[in-house]
């Protein structure tokens, strides 16, 4: 199980940080299918990466031959039996729901016995999802940040059965990308999680209180703390639901510290779950 020696991957889930990841690794020379349930939702994630591509092409950050590359090395597919074919390589980036991602790992257990198979996970157990796996100690976790093709961070997660080889495979694969990688304890919340949405949740609940605005709050963070990007506008593109997901489960695992504020329920219940549905706690009307 070697990072250098990976030529083909499947990545599954095409949303938001499922179509990173695949551009990524397309663009590191990896012959990479997208898969989702939908056709049309794989193709939506090839969309946005030809998208992106575009982008880096116009701000000279990737050239036309590089561009044409990393396209031509991805597949959108429906079709799971297509995506694992000749796989050394499978990431997992469906929704945050246990018994979604387990019954993915039990699926892959198809894969020979020298694929690596990491989960995007971003609070869920690694060691829960890796025990549905016929090989758990091949599983670890790769937790990537949005924009995947701009963040440098990949969080790597030593679940409780992880082999070492796995982990360091992990490892060498997220420099292979060019990201920076770290190596984490499978806890809940990781390193990133539970220190993002703590500063997220408190950030909520001072908009709650009437404390400051959410831009006033997130200017702040940005102009007196260094934050690249205040703790509310970061939890607009990550999605409220899915920050809804995360402290529930935090709570459940750390305690009532991690209880989600009325505000980020009520704005769930009412479908202001950030940019992708144009309001959370700015508005994204005009993007």
């Amino acid at each position: 199980m070697q990072a250098e020696a990976i030529q083909r991957a499947a990545v599954f889930g095409a949303g938001t940080m499922g179509h990173g990841i695949a551009q990524v690794l397309a663009q590191c020379g990896i012959t990479t299918h997208l898969f989702d349930v939908d056709q049309a939702a794989a193709d939506r994630g090839l969309a946005a990466i030809t998208a992106n591509l575009d982008k880096g092409v116009a701000r000279g950050k990737v050239s036309e031959e590089d561009r044409e590359a990393a396209l031509g090395r991805l597949v959108a597919t429906c079709d799971q039996d297509q995506a694992l074919e000749g796989a050394e390589l499978a990431v997992e980036a469906i929704p945050e729901r246990m018994e979604l991602k387990r019954s993915l790992f039990e699926r892959l257990g198809q894969l020979p016995a020298s694929a690596l198979l990491a989960t995007n996970t971003s609070s869920l157990s690694v060691t829960e999802i890796a025990a549905a796996a016929a090989h758990p100690e091949r599983v670890v976790g790769m937790h990537f940040f949005n924009p995947v093709h701009i963040m440098k961070l990949v969080e790597v997660v030593r679940g409780e059965a992880s082999s070492e080889e796995a982990v360091q495979c992990a490892l060498d694969l997220a420099r292979r990308m060019g990201k920076t990688p770290i190596d984490v304890r499978d806890a809940p919340g990781f390193a990133s999680s539970r220190l993002g949405i703590a500063i997220g949740l408190e950030a909520m609940r001072m908009v709650e209180e009437g404390v400051a605005s959410a831009e006033d709050i997130d200017t702040a963070m940005t102009l007196g703390y260094g934050f690249p990007m205040g703790p509310l506008r970061l939890t607009d593109l990550v999605g409220l639901d899915v920050r809804l997901a995360i402290a529930e489960y935090l709570e459940s695992t750390l305690g009532p510290r991690f209880a989600p504020p009325r505000i980020l329920r009520d704005k769930v219940a009412a479908g202001e779950l950030g940019k992708k549905s144009g309001r959370g706690f700015h508005d994204w009307s005009a993007s």
